[in-house]
């Protein structure tokens, strides 16, 4: 039997990166997922694969800054799927740049997108694990809420955010005795698309953000640059029951990073 099967799992920002590697990777173990994103096409491509791969996934388009969006992703998967099990909090943004230079507009939208949809998602998916009898929250953070980084001020402040939202929401649960356990990922540097929207301006000792490369070579106590899948497989260990006794964890795939 496989390890998730007869579990039900939403992932935010399932269409690419991490998220889609996660979604692929809780398929594989016999979960039905629902891949939700604000990127339909990929999202739904995401979708077809894990079905060619004897999968079952279906997308809903979700912006994690929309508490109406949450409530109705999560309605639509009980009632697709009979409840909820796994929750995977992935949904981010990065913008570089120096605190005294960075706009409010942009510092919202970030806390917005990295905080406070990691939020919503906890606020109305926990009932429906504590209604389905079991659950797992996993949410993505990264190695920048453990350590700070110039010119990554405010993308510190929001992963920082969520893994001490992760412990305290840990806390609340086991407090109340609810059968959900909450743990948050921290991935290093990551082959991701992420990257690919950031400035150069927003790392340090000049690296370039086109060469990760050379990025992981540098910074990276390995050498090595991480893959979407390195972070998927903690996720789906998370999700199963071989992480049963672990909450308000920190899991760190960083290859080394923060050591």
């Amino acid at each position: 039997m496989s390890r998730l099967e007869g579990r039900v799992a939403i992932v935010s920002g399932g269409a690419s990166g991490i998220g889609r590697a996660s979604a692929m990777g809780l398929a594989a173990e016999g979960a039905r997922v629902v891949v939700a994103d604000i990127d339909s096409d990929l999202g739904l491509q995401t979708c077809s694969d894990i079905e060619s791969m004897g999968g079952e996934a279906t997308f809903h388009t979700l912006d994690v800054t929309d508490e109406e969006q949450w409530r109705a992703c999560i309605a639509a998967t009980q009632a697709s799927y009979g409840g909820l099990n796994i929750l995977v909090n992935n949904a981010g943004i990065a913008v570089g740049g120096s605190i005294l230079t960075m706009s409010l507009e942009d510092w919202q939208r970030q806390q917005a997108i990295n905080l406070d949809g990691v939020f919503l998602g906890i606020k109305h998916g926990i009932p429906a694990m504590i209604d389905s009898g079991n659950g797992s929250v996993i949410n993505i953070s990264s190695v920048a809420g453990i350590k700070g980084s110039a010119n990554l001020a405010a993308y510190n402040a929001t992963k920082g955010g969520v893994r001490l939202l992760t412990k305290g929401v840990a806390r609340e649960c086991a407090a109340n005795r609810w059968p959900v356990r909450v743990n948050s990922v921290h991935p290093g540097v990551i082959e991701t698309p992420i990257w690919d929207k950031m400035n150069p301006e927003l790392l340090e000792s000049g690296m370039n953000t086109m060469d990760l490369e050379t990025m992981a070579e540098q910074a990276v106590p390995t050498g090595q640059l991480g893959k979407p899948l390195d972070i998927a497989n903690g996720v789906v260990f998370l999700a199963s029951d071989e992480s049963s006794y672990m909450t308000g964890t920190e899991l760190i795939i960083d290859g080394g990073l923060c050591a």
